[in-house]
């Protein structure tokens, strides 16, 4: 079983910073809204993200599937009241040869062994497609 620590601050009048590892993370803390920080609901789709791109990379390895880039789109849609996230999609694109059928395996494996997908898929409904570029 592995275990995941961050630590995290915020100053007046809403800079946070997180701290992961040996990195940081500014985000928007404040009461309303930053337009340069990003806030927690746009850091949690962040994660997912960052979740589904590590897996392209790591299912790219198992598989044997080379691939040139890959980029993700993801949005939320959030409930007012109570607030939460009732639906994540997100549309994977990746820059690779791979036809059809082995695109389709790789992103069963992105998904079914996500830490983050999983995490999500439990929450709310999660969608999305992966498709070649073009």
């Amino acid at each position: 079983m592995l275990e995941y620590k961050i630590t995290a601050q915020v100053t007046p009048p809403g800079l946070a910073t997180a701290k992961g590892n040996e990195s940081e993370i500014k985000f928007d803390a404040t009461a309303g809204r930053d337009a340069i920080l990003p806030n927690p609901a746009e850091l949690m789709l962040s994660s997912l993200a960052a979740c589904i791109l590590k897996n392209v990379q790591r299912y790219s390895e198992i598989l044997h599937i080379p691939y040139r880039k890959a980029n993700i789109y993801v949005s939320g849609i959030r409930n007012d009241n109570p607030p939460f996230m009732s639906e994540i999609n997100y549309k994977l694109e990746i820059d690779t040869d791979v036809d059809e059928r082995k695109l389709t395996i790789w992103h069963k494996n992105i998904i079914k062994f996500g830490t983050i997908t999983n995490t999500l898929a439990k929450a709310c409904n999660l969608n999305g497609t992966i498709s070649t570029m073009n």
